[in-house]
């Protein structure tokens, strides 16, 4: 996916006073038991663009989803919070619906003036958000449910704005079909995806080299798309995580009971096969951090090479450690997805915590580094070096996507510049 086929109109392309926007959000925000919520990042991320057509003379209507409530209403997943946080933070009432379609919905969002701002319950609460466009193409009754329920949103507004890339991989309603219905009205992205396309594109299509990719996580099976297109873009490609054992297997490498795919060992090996055919230096751990049961506490030790039978790896060793580290400090374009190992239980963060400081010291230094969102976006942030990195991706999954090459039609559809 190059960067010039994504070049798409963006809110400030547009005149947005007196209208009506309807703006797709990512505010899948994490709460605690008590419907808190424990990070407002995605809600502060959304503002640029919020502000951008407020500020404009814009009526907006934010919609987003919440959780996986599996087309049921939860009040513990409703988006009443992110109404009220977003009130704080933009010093002005946002209105919050009781539903996101309905006649009592449509009716809000027609007393609405310029400079208002409203945000919808929950979109998932509504099982016709997520049906997919597969199963709506087989069954005529879905096709009919999804596109009566786009039709609902898509005749609140005058404009579409798509700003939640964390979700731009999906077909969901809201995402493709609302838009689809929207044609001939303005469709543009905002600032959080604009930003997106410009530090994953023009770092895959046109990278300053030499070019690391750093992937780990726990299955190959996830990645293999990630590494067949990376091979022929990147200079080495750094494998850790529970993933590195499947290519390790293959290897011949004895790896106890650590997780491996077997299914995917045969493909492990034709991918390390194309890499150096391709000139792409492949980086697995030389040594690893292994326990007989994985728990918190539980002792462990370092294990050089083969695993013994019992023990399973946890983490990637101080070798790996270093020689990884090594392989990053020269770098002037790394892109990361997938922890080195169980980092979210101590001390199996330790290499992730290394990897994480590696990659802020080869940013010092000039490089450009994009985290892929998910678990290596957490190390990142958890260990405040967020300021010391390129850019921290706001979709895992969208931006592993994105690193396959694969095409996004709901940005498709969208108004090219």
């Amino acid at each position: 996916m190059q960067v010039k086929e994504m070049a798409k109109k963006t809110v400030a392309d547009i005149d947005v006073k007196g209208k009506k926007v309807l703006m797709r959000c990512d505010f899948n925000v994490p709460l605690d038991e008590d419907c808190n919520i424990t990070s407002d990042d995605r809600i502060v991320k959304a503002l640029p663009t919020i502000k951008k057509i407020l500020d404009g003379g814009g009526a907006l209507i934010l919609m987003s989803h919440l959780g996986r409530p599996r087309g049921q209403r939860d009040e513990k997943l409703s988006l009443a919070p992110v109404a009220k946080r977003l009130s704080e933070l933009l010093q002005q009432e946002v209105i919050f619906t009781e539903d996101c379609i309905g006649p009592e919905t449509k009716a809000q969002a027609g007393a609405l003036t310029d400079g208002d701002c409203m945000l919808l319950e929950n979109l998932r609460f509504h099982k016709e958000e997520t049906i997919k466009d597969k199963a709506a193409k087989e069954d005529a009754q879905l096709r009919q449910a999804k596109d009566d329920f786009a039709r609902q949103l898509a005749d609140l507004a005058d404009v579409y704005v798509d700003d939640a890339f964390g979700t731009t991989h999906r077909d969901n309603a809201s995402m493709y079909t609302v838009p689809v219905l929207m044609e001939g009205k303005p469709r543009v992205i905002g600032f959080l995806i604009e930003k997106e396309l410009q530090f994953l594109g023009e770092t895959l299509s046109n990278p300053e080299r030499p070019f690391v990719a750093i992937l780990g996580g726990a299955k190959v099976s996830d990645k293999i798309g990630v590494i067949e297109n990376l091979i022929d873009k990147v200079d080495r490609i750094i494998i850790g995580g529970a993933m590195a054992y499947t290519f390790l297997k293959g290897r011949g490498k004895s790896i106890g009971k650590s997780l491996c795919e077997n299914d995917f060992i045969d493909k492990g090996q034709k991918l390390l096969y194309q890499a150096a055919e391709a000139d792409c230096e492949v980086i697995l751990p030389a040594d690893h951090d292994v326990v007989r049961k994985l728990k918190a506490g539980a002792p462990h030790r370092t294990a050089v090479g083969d695993i013994d039978p019992g023990y399973l790896a946890v983490d990637i060793g101080p070798i790996a450690i270093k020689s990884f580290s090594r392989k990053i400090a020269d770098a002037k374009t790394i892109v990361w997805n997938g922890p080195m190992g169980v980092f979210e239980i101590p001390p199996f963060d330790r290499g992730t915590k290394a990897i994480s400081l590696a990659v802020a010291e080869a940013t010092d230094k000039g490089a450009r580094s994009i985290i892929g969102g998910g678990d290596s976006a957490a190390a990142v942030k958890k260990l405040g070096l967020e300021n010391r990195v390129s850019h921290i991706s706001t979709g895992g999954g969208a931006s592993l996507e994105f690193m396959e090459g694969k095409k996004f039609k709901c940005l498709e559809i969208l108004d090219d510049k």
